[in-house]
C-alpha cells in the first residue's frame, strides 16, 4: 500500500480523497492556492502546502509547483481528483518521469482517450458502436461544413480535447454552421489551449448513460453498473441516478460488457467511465471515456457498496482487484443532486461569498460530500459546486422521497444556491415517472413546465 499521497485538487473531492486515505492508513498532503488558505481540505490533511496565487493557472494547474510540493513532502503518489490536471497526459507523463505514481491510467491512455476523435476511431475499429461522425483533421470551416453536410444535419461540434460542456455547439441548419464552428473553436482554444474539433451526428433527445469501470494492473476489469446522467443544463450534469430507470436488463448487460471490452481495448488501468448515448429505441453509442474519478461516483458506491476511491488507491499501489464481476451486485437506488453556489433566477450566475448559516441534512440513507462550513468564504475563482447530496432507497420512489426531505432541510445562508431548482426537478411528474432525456431541463424546467 502507498504510504503518502499528495492530493492535487481542492473542495469536496479533496476532502473525499483524504477520508479514503485516512481509512486506509495513508498519510496525505493537501495543496492550496492563496484563496484557499482556510479551505477544509487544508485543515483535514496531515500536511498542506501553498502552491500559488488564486487563479487556477498559478496554483492548481501549476505543474512545477505541485511536483515540487510532492517531492519536498516525500509523497510517493499524486491523486488528481477530477478537473484541473486529472486528464492531463503531460502531467501524468512528468509524474512517471519523476518516479511519482499518478493515481489514474497511464499517460498514453489519457492522451489516447482524451482526444475524442481518436477515441471514436479506436472504438470503431474494435467494433464498439459509435455515433456517425468524422474523426480526421479539420483544417477550415469550409471543410467542416462539407463534412457536416455529408453526415447530415443536425450535427454536434465538439472540442477534440474538451470536457465539462465547453467547446460544444449543436447545429440544426446549414446556414448556422460556420458561425457556430468558429465560436466552438475559440472556446476550445480558451478552455483547453487546443482548437482541434470533431463533428458527429446529433442524436435527438438521447439518454446519457455511463458505466463505471475499475481495472487493475493485472488485466482484471469489472464494471460497477450504470449511472443515468441525462439531466443536464448546457451540457453539464445537474442530477444523476443509479441504476437507470430506462434500461431493460438485456440492454444493461450488453452495455456493461461493451464498456469492459472498450476498456480492455486501450489497456485501461484504474477507475474510468465509459459514456454512452442511448436513443429512444435503446440503441447505444460510445460517446467518450473519462479517464478519472467522476463527480457522480457516490451513487455507484451507494448501490454497490464499493468504495471507488479506495479502489483507485489500491490499484495504484499495485494490488489486484478484490472483486470479480460476479461479486458486483446493484441493490436499491441512489440519486445525487449537485449543490451549487449559483442563482437560478439570474441565469445561474455564480454566487460566491460568505456562508453565514449552514445546516447539512443527515439521517438514514442521506450522504453529503462537501467542503463547506459556517464562516467559509466561497472564492470566485473556481467551479461553483459546493458539494453533492446523495440519497439511497430500496426503491427509486424511496430515494426520491428522501432527497426531497433532505433538500427541504438543507440550509445555506449568505449565498444563492440551486437547492430549490433541484427540488423542482424531483417534484416534476415526468421525472418521477422516469420520462426524461437530455433535453428535459431546457424544455421542461426552464420553460417553467413543472
Amino acid at each position: 500500500m502507498l504510504k503518502k499521497i499528495l492530493i492535487a485538487n481542492r473542495g469536496e473531492i479533496a476532502v473525499r480523497i483524504i477520508r479514503a486515505c485516512r481509512e486506509l492508513g495513508v498519510s496525505t498532503v493537501a495543496i492550496y492556492s492563496e484563496a484557499d488558505n482556510y479551505a477544509l481540505h487544508t485543515q483535514m490533511a496531515d500536511e498542506a502546502v501553498c502552491v500559488g496565487g488564486p487563479q487556477s493557472k498559478d496554483s492548481y494547474l501549476n505543474m512545477t509547483n505541485i511536483l515540487s510540493a510532492c517531492v519536498l513532502t516525500g509523497c510517493e503518489a499524486i491523486h488528481p481528483g477530477f478537473g484541473f490536471l486529472s486528464e492531463s497526459s503531460k502531467f501524468a507523463k512528468i509524474c512517471k518521469e519523476c518516479n511519482i505514481k499518478f493515481i489514474g491510467p497511464d499517460y498514453e491512455t489519457i492522451e489516447l482517450m482524451g482526444n475524442k476523435g481518436k477515441a471514436r476511431e479506436i472504438m470503431k475499429k474494435v467494433g464498439v458502436p459509435v455515433v456517425p461522425g468524422y474523426e480526421g483533421k479539420i483544417d477550415s470551416s469550409i471543410q467542416a461544413l462539407e463534412i457536416a453536410k455529408e453526415i447530415g444535419f443536425p450535427v454536434i461540434i465538439k472540442a477534440a480535447l474538451g470536457g465539462g460542456g465547453k467547446g460544444i455547439r449543436i447545429v440544426r441548419e446549414e446556414s448556422e454552421f460556420k458561425h457556430n464552428f468558429e465560436a466552438a473553436k475559440l472556446e476550445a482554444q480558451a478552455c483547453f489551449s487546443d482548437d482541434r474539433m470533431y463533428i458527429e451526428k446529433f442524436i435527438e433527445k438521447p439518454r446519457h448513460i455511463e458505466f463505471q469501470i475499475l481495472a487493475d494492473e493485472f488485466n482484471n476489469i469489472i464494471h460497477l453498473g450504470e449511472r443515468e446522467c441525462s439531466l443536464q443544463r448546457n451540457n453539464q450534469k445537474v442530477l444523476e441516478e443509479a441504476p437507470s430507470v430506462f434500461l431493460d436488463e438485456e440492454t444493461r448487460l450488453k452495455m456493461g460488457e461493451v464498456a469492459k471490452y472498450a476498456a480492455k481495448a486501450v489497456n485501461y488501468k484504474n477507475a474510468g467511465t465509459i459514456e454512452f448515448l442511448v436513443d429512444k429505441d435503446s440503441n447505444f453509442y460510445f460517446m467518450e471515456m473519462n479517464t478519472r474519478i467522476q463527480v457522480e461516483h457516490p451513487i455507484t458506491e451507494m448501490v454497490t457498496g464499493v468504495d471507488i476511491v479506495k479502489g483507485q488507491i489500491r490499484i495504484a499501489s499495485g494490488l489486484k482487484l478484490n472483486l470479480t464481476q460476479e461479486d458486483v451486485n446493484v441493490n436499491g437506488n441512489a440519486i445525487e443532486c449537485r449543490i451549487n453556489a449559483e442563482d437560478p433566477e439570474n441565469n445561474f450566475r455564480p454566487s460566491p461569498g460568505l456562508i453565514d448559516e449552514l445546516y447539512i441534512p443527515s439521517g438514514p440513507g442521506v450522504r453529503v460530500d462537501s467542503a463547506i462550513y459556517s464562516g467559509y468564504e466561497i472564492p470566485p475563482y473556481y467551479d461553483s459546486m459546493l458539494g453533492k447530496m446523495i440519497t439511497y432507497g430500496a426503491t427509486r420512489d424511496e430515494a426520491i422521497i428522501k432527497m426531497k426531505r433532505a433538500l427541504g432541510e438543507f440550509a445555506i445562508g449568505g449565498v444563492k444556491t440551486n437547492i430549490d431548482f433541484q427540488y423542482d426537478i424531483l417534484t416534476n411528474k415526468e421525472f418521477v415517472k422516469g420520462n426524461y432525456d437530455t433535453s428535459f431541463i431546457s424544455e421542461k424546467l426552464m420553460a417553467k413546465d413543472i
